[in-house]
């Protein structure tokens, strides 16, 4: 199957009634360093001039999950693929927890988007973002974090861990399809096939697979979701803070928000009605919005 990553970004807009003119399409690369544990770190590279914001997508996502969300900033910015996602290289150790992934995310801003104003982690990547800054304050000005806390555990997540429990291989690009489309019945078919073609391959023998180092079932079930050292690591940040919750996600509850408003008094907590989980797929432009105004405060 042909696939050119940045030929879908028309039907992101259109989805989205986004301006997009085909003969002056916006611009973004892809961009690959070499971070201080010896991997390769691939991102994407949107607009002129320096980095506004990075975003940090969550576990078995992809930086272009954030494509419908930039094309709606308008804003230069860069979307890192997190070690083991999408085109950044897979570690021997599968260590992809937040404290491990730190160093490396931080050098990557500090060499692509040293000037960023602002860090945005949705899932995985919130918590990476948390472990990175408490490390790096001196990175950005501002941090938001799309629906995930600290208080985040394996039952909370099984929205995502029975997802990436499933089969390693699948026969066609129809049958990868069909499993993303039953276990995201808030998004169109559109959108997910976009995002099955950003985060899978095709092998030589006709087959799929997934694009990220993913949880085998054995992995799921030794996995330690034990993030609650974490919450020192929010208390410790100077930074302004933005917290979105997806109405009808389960990894956020209310425990987590009284907890997260204990840590961080002054954090601005919204809450995005019809979202799930992934915001950034459910409603981006709702969430560009909200991002623009943090921002720009």
């Amino acid at each position: 199957m042909d696939y050119d990553e940045f030929g879908l970004l028309h039907e992101n807009a259109a989805e989205y009634d986004l301006s997009f003119d085909p003969d002056d399409p916006p611009r973004v690369e892809r961009v690959t360093v070499e971070a201080p544990s010896g991997h390769a770190l691939s991102a994407l590279v949107w607009g002129e001039g320096p980095a506004e914001l990075v975003l940090l997508h969550g576990g078995a996502q992809n930086a272009h999950t954030w494509d419908t969300v930039a094309l709606a900033l308008d804003r230069p910015l860069l979307a890192i693929d997190l070690p083991g996602h999408g085109r950044s290289q897979w570690r021997d150790s599968k260590d992809y927890r937040p404290s491990a992934m730190a160093d490396d995310v931080a050098d990557t801003v500090a060499q692509l988007a040293p000037e960023a104003r602002c860090v945005v982690g949705m899932s995985l990547g919130g918590l990476t973002a948390i472990a990175t800054l408490s490390a790096r304050p001196d990175l950005t000005e501002r941090v938001a974090i799309v629906d995930v806390t600290p208080g985040v555990n394996r039952e909370k997540a099984s929205v995502v861990t029975d997802f990436i429990a499933g089969p390693e291989h699948f026969a066609s690009f129809e049958e990868i399809l069909e499993r993303t489309i039953a276990f995201n019945p808030t998004r169109s078919e559109a959108s997910l096939r976009r995002g099955v073609l950003h985060n899978a391959m095709e092998l030589p023998d006709g087959r799929w697979t997934w694009r990220y180092d993913r949880f085998t079932p054995d992995r799921i079930e030794g996995l330690d979701l034990g993030m609650a050292h974490l919450w020192d690591a929010i208390e410790s940040l100077d930074h302004p803070m933005l917290f979105c919750k997806g109405a009808t996600s389960p990894v956020v509850d209310a425990d987590d928000l009284d907890e997260l408003r204990r840590r961080k008094p002054d954090v601005e907590v919204v809450i995005v009605d019809d979202a799930g989980h992934s915001i950034q797929g459910d409603q981006p432009i709702v969430l560009a919005e909200h991002l623009v105004a943090f921002l720009d405060t």
